[in-house]
């Protein structure tokens, strides 16, 4: 699996495509594999506020229950409804209609920090 270059990725496998202030947030392919068929997703209200490494939601799935964590801080702006009605669309398309939350970034130096694509990939071959 090649990860999309336009977003950067943290060790908890969740992506983060920044625009601007505003940062798109899902989880990575290779969670969703991991965590298998998804039936269930919480999500926090707008307006919450978010530290890198909060956790801002759960997703349920066959095998597990996981939690989501924030890879930046921020301001949480939008949440994908749709996905919290039809979860399963983050098994069908992660990196796309799988979003899960938009934040108005706090700090664009904690993106920077997180992996590339291609760290990410590698991360990921490590079994990590």
């Amino acid at each position: 699996m090649a990860y999309p270059g336009d977003r950067r990725y943290s060790k908890d496998h969740e992506w983060i495509r920044l625009e601007g202030d505003r940062g798109t947030i899902g989880i990575s392919d290779y969670a969703q594999d991991q965590l298998g068929d998804v039936v269930f997703l919480e999500l926090p209200e707008v307006g919450r506020a978010l530290k890198a490494g909060d956790v801002f939601g759960t997703v349920e799935s066959v095998k597990a229950v996981s939690e989501l964590y924030s890879p930046v801080g921020g301001e949480v702006l939008e949440v994908n409804q749709a996905l919290v009605k039809s979860p399963e669309a983050i098994n069908t398309d992660p990196h796309g209609q799988g979003w899960m939350i938009v934040v108005r970034v706090g700090n664009p130096a904690e993106v920077a920090g997180l992996l590339d694509g291609a760290a990410y990939e590698a991360h990921v071959a490590a079994g990590k």
